[in-house]
């Protein structure tokens, strides 16, 4: 379950970017000092020791990774980089089934009317949070008819929360 979160759009930039920093300085160590170690240990004193580069920064990439999603994920200093990315995420599996989940609210399917509705609540915080102004612009008049539309209908029109498991349905429909 998947839940929006109310988020300063400055602060969360900040943040993203410290965090990013912190991971790109982390990778750059580590790129330096496994092929710096990888030549040392297994290369040829004024040879070609390109491979041995390339393995180093390849470990390098391996090792951040594993870092990020390993110990990392649940650091605080990391928190709103894995919020913004599990946001994304939650919005392209919506995405993934937009043309069966219009199909369905067209059909006052009040599954597709709440997963329609967390999409265009997900849509506008990420663009709000990227400082994408122009396109959450392009999105006002489809949820305002959207949100008119559940309240015609006496549905609940703050859906803040996605379930990922609604999604199969649409998938087999």
């Amino acid at each position: 379950m998947f839940e929006l979160k109310p988020c300063d759009p400055v602060t969360f930039r900040q943040q993203t970017r410290r965090s990013t920093l912190i991971v790109a300085v982390l990778f750059l160590a580590l790129g330096m000092l496994l092929s710096s170690l990888a030549v040392m240990l297994f290369g040829e004193p004024g040879g070609d020791n390109f491979r041995f580069n390339v393995g180093g920064v390849f470990a390098a990439v391996l090792i951040t990774l594993a870092l990020v999603r390993g110990p990392f994920w649940t650091q605080p200093w990391l928190a709103p980089a894995v919020y913004g990315w599990q946001l994304k995420r939650s919005l392209m599996s919506v995405t993934n089934v937009m043309h069966k989940v219009t199909e369905r609210v067209q059909a006052n399917d009040p599954t597709a009317i709440k997963v329609l509705r967390f999409y265009h609540l997900g849509l506008t915080q990420m663009h709000e949070l990227d400082a994408n102004s122009s396109a959450q612009a392009q999105l006002v008049g489809e949820v305002e008819a959207h949100k008119a539309k559940m309240q015609a209908l006496g549905m609940d029109t703050e859906q803040t929360r996605f379930d990922p498991a609604w999604l199969p349905a649409f998938k087999t429909a």
